[in-house]
This record gives C-alpha cells, structure tokens and sequence, in this order.
C-alpha cells in the first residue's frame, strides 16, 4: 500500500535503508543538492515538485525539478544546503528531524554530482507556500499512486553524435512532464517507497553507470 511509506514503520524501514547512504554521502563534497519532498495533499500521499523559472540563466531553465540548488561553503553538509534552498525558493522550512536520510547521488552532464535528500513535510497546503517567482514558476504536486501507474511511466532515449548512448525514466500525464536527473530521483525515491509496487521496466545501456 502506498500509505505505508508514510506509516511509522515504513519511515522507520526507509530510515534504516538510507542510513548507509546518508552516513557515505551526507559530508562528501557536492556540486549541489536537492530535497525529495514526501508530503500529504488533502490525505494523498505526493511528492513535491517545481517548475524552474524560465528567467534563469542556464539550459535547465524551465524544467521541472526538487526544490535545491548549488552547496555553499557555509553550508554544513549536503542536508544544510537542501534545507536552506528548499526556504529560499518555497518559503518552506523542513526541521533537521524530518529528514530520512540521504539517496545516492546522480551527476549531470559535466560529471558534478547532485545529491538527493528525503525528507517529510507532512501535511501541505500549497496555497501557504511562498515561492520566490525569480527562481520557481510553478509548485506542484504528483501523487504516489499516480506515479506507480505504468501508463504514467515512459523512457527517453539518449543519442551522443548520432548513436544511442542510454535511456533514462520519464514520468507522465501531470501537469509537466518529469524527466532528466528529476526522474531518475524520482525512480530512486519510488524504488524506495514502494519497492514491491516500483519496477522499472527500463534498460539502461552504456552511460547510465554514471547515475548509479
């Protein structure tokens, strides 16, 4: 069932899984690092999402993603700097308790790693959220269940000068599509959640190494 990863027991479990990862990823450096938000919408359980502002600077402007950003050398560890640009872009402060634990890390194109941190925000009233409009154009949410649909799930293959390098998750049917690094992070967070619902169906060729 899809509410047992939001049970006491399916925390604790997703706790005890992490907590190697955390322990191996949370003090390595990091380009940079993102929050995987678990909340409850209305009693549903949903991953929190946003849309990049499409007024920034750079190639992923306007994509879906989790609320983070660039590590800060202030910052303590990779869940610091989730936790303070999670408030930055959404007005959303998440308590360091709330946090499960640390997934592996994926890395973008030029080999800089991104490190996902999950955590629970519990109940979510989107309407109280305050994004900063000049980084986040849209905040929404994609239920658990709805993700687990394999009618919502697809693949995008990748070409590298003309040949088929390798395929990555696509999550579809919302109101945006959730592709590149959001959807690998969020077949981990699946795999994680609902590991005897999540199956990938995917076959990852010579690449995809590097996400792993």
């Amino acid at each position: 069932m899809v509410l047992d990863s939001l049970s006491a027991e399916g925390e604790r479990c997703c706790r005890q899984l992490l907590r190697e990862t955390t322990a191996r990823f949370r003090a390595r450096p990091a380009a940079a690092a993102v929050l995987v938000p678990l909340c409850l919408v209305r009693g549903v359980p949903a991953l929190l999402y946003t849309l990049r502002s499409s007024r920034l600077a750079g190639r992923h402007k306007g994509d879906v993603s989790f609320p983070g950003g660039k590590c800060d050398p202030a910052d303590q560890d990779v869940v610091h700097t989730a936790l303070r640009e999670t408030q930055e872009e959404l007005g959303l402060a998440v308590p360091k308790e709330h946090v499960w634990g640390v997934m592996r890390p994926v890395y973008d194109r030029a080999k800089a790693s991104v490190v996902p941190v999950l955590a629970s925000v519990g109940q979510l009233d989107l309407q109280s959220l305050k994004p900063n409009p000049e980084e986040v154009e849209e905040v929404f949410v994609l239920p658990l269940a709805h993700l687990l649909q394999t009618q919502n799930q697809g693949y995008t293959h990748f070409c590298h000068r003309g040949h088929f390098s390798y395929t990555l998750p696509v999550f579809l049917h919302g109101p945006h599509r959730v592709w590149g690094l959001t959807a690998v992070i969020t077949e981990f967070a699946l795999q994680l959640l609902a590991p005897d619902t999540y199956r990938s169906h995917l076959v990852c060729l010579r690449g995809i190494e590097s996400l792993s």
